[in-house]
């Protein structure tokens, strides 16, 4: 079965989970990393026991070979050092645990979508994925994902571990935002890319295209995002971090047109709609974003030939105008530090061409 977005906090009888930012005890719908995070501290009376069967013990719903995974990809620690297989806990150990998500007990079903894989080999691949696509099944959802895709792509590969094919997300982007993905094939990559998700490791480039020109070239924009309560499915940012969980986005602008300005956004946390949340906090919500507001004319006159103008770009692209454009990351196995890039989709460069277009009359 395939990985999707799911989480649990489970704690054993027998040890003390503590520590818990907010972050992990939350839905993992919440976050755009997925995975999951324990910390367990060993009862004074507990014997000598090989930490997989341990961990066995207390997470039952994690196979051994996903926490054997996890310990060769150093997810496992013990006492803040990375630990073998045969390593055996002591009385008092402080184990921390961070993986990938667990599955769902739906099943997904192998659909033949056509998907642009960037690159693959027998660890992970790097999917750019198109605009309009959802990522992995839900609600109304279940069928037509990148995960079916991935999943029919995948089920005749033989390059995971004891033949279990079990490859998954780490990370995820929203449905009509366009751009790479990391998907990784093996559970010691899942373990892996989980963790430097988790320590926020990773670089993620994206290229957005706001209303109107930031009063600053680049900055850093710092504030709690979080549901709204008024609407649940817009994210709002709460700077007195009163709710919403920590959020950090460094932007720097790159080309200003008259009324828009192409941002390039790098995440240093990763939560839901974080940039077109940020982004709308800082006064410039991202061009054609309709639940955040930026599919109406934010900047200029809405009147006469200029709004005829920008009713076209937002036929040009319907969608917000967001672009993952690359990600960086250390390799599971040769442990390099690997990036990859991505050119602008048609339409995100159809909308700029426009406006350059505009700005020379």
């Amino acid at each position: 079965m395939f990985y999707t977005s799911a989480f649990f906090l489970f704690i054993p009888k027998s040890s003390t989970v503590i520590d818990f930012e907010e972050e992990e005890q939350d839905s993992i719908e919440d976050s755009d990393e997925l995975y999951e995070h324990h910390r367990i501290v060993v009862d004074k009376g507990q014997a000598l026991l090989r930490i997989d069967k341990f961990l066995m013990d207390r997470l039952p719903n994690v196979t051994r070979n996903k926490l054997q995974g996890a310990i060769r990809s150093e997810s496992v620690q013990v006492n803040q050092k990375p630990v073998k297989v045969s390593y055996r806990v002591k009385p008092l150990d402080v184990i921390t645990i961070t993986l990938a998500t667990p599955p769902r007990d739906t099943e997904i079903i192998p659909e033949d979508i056509p998907i642009n894989i960037t690159y693959e080999d027998d660890e992970l691949l790097i999917v750019n994925k198109e605009p309009g696509m959802v990522v992995h099944p839900g609600f109304n959802n279940w069928s037509g994902t990148l995960v079916n895709a991935l999943t029919y792509h995948l089920q005749q590969l033989p390059t995971t571990r004891n033949g279990e094919g079990r490859p998954g997300l780490v990370h995820r982007i929203d449905k009509d935002t366009s751009g790479l993905l990391v998907i990784a094939k093996t559970e010691y990559s899942m373990a892996f890319l989980a963790k430097q998700f988790f320590k926020h490791t990773i670089e993620r480039t994206y290229f957005a295209l706001v209303w109107g020109v930031p009063k600053q070239d680049a900055g850093t924009i710092v504030g709690h995002v979080g549901r709204s309560a008024k609407d649940r499915r817009v994210m709002t940012v709460y700077p007195d971090g009163a709710f919403g969980k920590h959020a950090v986005t460094h932007y720097k602008v790159l080309q200003k047109f008259k009324y828009v300005s192409l941002v390039q956004c790098n995440l240093e946390t990763g939560r839901t709609h974080q940039i077109r949340a940020h982004m709308k906090y800082l006064g410039h919500p991202l061009f054609s974003d309709a639940t955040y507001g930026g599919d109406k004319i934010l900047q200029g006159m809405p009147t006469g030939s200029y709004k005829t103008f920008v009713e076209n770009a937002f036929k040009l692209m319907p969608r917000q105008a967001l672009h993952a454009k690359s990600l960086g990351f250390v390799h599971p196995t040769t442990k390099e530090f690997i990036q990859f890039n991505s050119e602008l989709p048609e339409d995100f460069r159809a909308v700029l061409e426009k406006w350059s277009l505009y700005e020379n009359q």
